[in-house]
């Protein structure tokens, strides 16, 4: 039986089916200024997914966030079928709130092939049990299943320009791939953009900074499944402009890199 948290996180990214292609989503308030990025990318992610042939499985996620929304609100998935190819499967989808888009993205799906392959090697990292049972920081939001566990989390001027983490949902999900990408893309938000920040040894509670994800691009290489550990490795080759890059790669524990992820956010630092 999932917990409670669990179960409502997952009715959130599941939606409410209004017409053929159009569903609403409700809000969570995750306490921050405005509605969390992961939950419109989880949501339009299961949107999109509910308009396709289950055989094919998301493989990659293309977004831009318009305007911040609204936590106390529901929010529209428009879903756009743009395409039905013999191999892939593509959807638009916009989010609205109060009349106006706030985020839109492009997914593709594809069926299972053989053919090459290859990935790097996962980090050499300690298990999360390992890390469970010695002085890492496991952190818990209040009334949610996600959970982290900080391999290194040092904020100090110079430091590189990484940040590693287990995560998990905690609790027994389904065997449906479906909802664990969804709930991979909710999830795949957390954290990213904070690498940015860094090497300039500036925490993302500054008063003097101002923080918010512009787009998020994701990429799944395999089947997962986000109810047990998964690395994610985060590093951020370049700021400027009041803008700060970040990609990540998520590895399950067997080592296997099961997705990929990048965003770029406005890092804007008032002095």
């Amino acid at each position: 039986m999932k917990p409670d948290a669990l179960n409502a996180l997952v009715e959130l990214i599941c939606l409410e089916p209004l017409e053929e292609h159009l569903f609403r989503g409700h809000s969570q308030d995750l306490g921050l200024p405005q509605l969390f990025g992961g939950q419109v990318l989880g949501q339009s992610l299961s949107a999109a997914s509910q308009t396709v042939d289950p055989a094919r499985k998301s493989h990659s996620l293309h977004g831009y966030f318009l305007r911040p929304g609204d936590p106390h609100r529901p929010v529209v998935y428009q879903v756009d079928a743009v395409r039905d190819g013999g191999s892939f499967t593509t959807r638009r989808v916009t989010a609205i709130q109060k009349g106006r888009p706030i985020f839109f993205c492009s997914a593709s799906f594809h069926g299972t092939e053989q053919s090459i392959a290859h990935q790097p090697a996962m980090p050499e990292v300690a298990p999360p049990e390992t890390l469970a049972e010695g002085d890492a920081r496991l952190v818990r939001f209040p009334g949610h299943p996600i959970e982290f566990l900080q391999v290194d989390e040092t904020v100090e001027l110079g430091r590189p320009a990484r940040k590693r983490f287990w995560f998990r949902l905690v609790g027994e999900l389904p065997d449906d791939q479906a909802l664990h990408r969804n709930l991979l893309a909710y999830s795949s938000d957390f954290n990213l953009l904070i690498t940015a920040l860094m090497p300039h040894g500036i925490d993302f509670r500054d008063p003097r900074l101002q923080l918010a994800s512009l787009d998020h691009a994701l990429w799944f290489h395999a089947d997962l499944r986000v109810d047990d550990w998964l690395l994610y490795d985060m590093d951020s080759p370049w700021a400027g402009g009041a803008r700060g890059f970040a990609r990540g790669s998520i590895y399950d524990r067997q080592g296997r890199l099961v997705a990929s992820s990048a965003q770029e956010g406005l890092t804007r630092l008032r002095r």
